[in-house]
């Protein structure tokens, strides 16, 4: 497999509305399946050559001769082929990204979340089909990136891929992680939020700009700045020395 299997964001972002589309297929396999048809890297101008009959053959596999139906109503069939062509693609639910310039925001925070809908912290850091980067400043929060997981899917070991997609962020809030995936994020220098419930992002950020005055130890730690109660202690401290 080549280096760089899907050739642009704009393939990678077909490709997953694709795989939603066809019953939550997982996108590896059918990143591997396109490659075994088109060729790599997967390219925008490949991709607008499938036919509905070329996606039933390569999801058949070797049961195409057979004419399967793998599991996949036509429409669906239809809708993903479109998808992979490009047609609808405006239209998804990728949220847009804020005007941003690095370093604009001293101080902040850059926070990443698991998400498979819109502004949403719903998903699994394993399965989700994107990251949402935001910046995240006392008076300030910026959608800055949408970051899609296909590329990091192809790879061996994917959860050190999806590691490396956000080891710029010093945070990243999932609704649930394995045991081994943690290690590898921590190991990128990401510190794992778990909150099952989920949520808007949005929310869960406005949450954390409130404690970014004041923060908590694990939070002081992660900013580089002495936390609320060991602040509290050295003024205490302070008054009683200079009394």
């Amino acid at each position: 497999m080549s280096d760089t299997p899907v050739a642009s964001r704009e393939a990678a972002l077909r490709i997953a509305l694709a795989a939603r589309t066809l019953n939550g297929l997982d996108v590896r396999e059918l990143v591997g399946a396109l490659i075994e048809k088109l060729d790599s890297p997967l390219t925008e101008k490949k991709l607008a050559t499938l036919t509905v009959e070329d996606l039933r053959v390569i999801l058949a596999g070797d049961f195409a001769e057979q004419g399967c139906h793998v599991g996949v109503d036509g429409e669906s069939l239809k809708e993903a082929v479109r998808l992979l062509w490009g047609q609808g693609v405006d239209n998804n639910d990728f949220p847009a990204v804020d005007a941003y310039t690095e370093g604009e925001m001293p101080g902040s925070l850059r926070v990443a979340f698991a998400a498979n809908r819109g502004e949403n912290l719903d998903g699994h850091f394993g399965s989700c089909e994107r990251f949402l980067v935001y910046q995240v400043g006392a008076d300030v929060i910026k959608l800055i990136a949408v970051r899609t997981t296909v590329e990091a899917d192809s790879e061996e070991d994917k959860n050190a891929a999806r590691s490396a997609l956000i080891n710029d962020c010093q945070i990243v809030y999932v609704q649930s992680i394995g045991g081994p995936a943690a290690a590898k994020v921590v190991r990128a220098g990401v510190h794992p939020i778990k909150k099952p419930a989920g949520g808007k992002a949005r929310e869960v950020m406005v949450e954390l700009q409130g404690r970014l005055s004041s923060p908590p130890p694990w939070l002081a730690q992660i900013m580089g700045v002495p936390s609320a109660s060991l602040a509290r202690f050295e003024e205490a401290l302070d008054a009683e020395e200079s009394a």
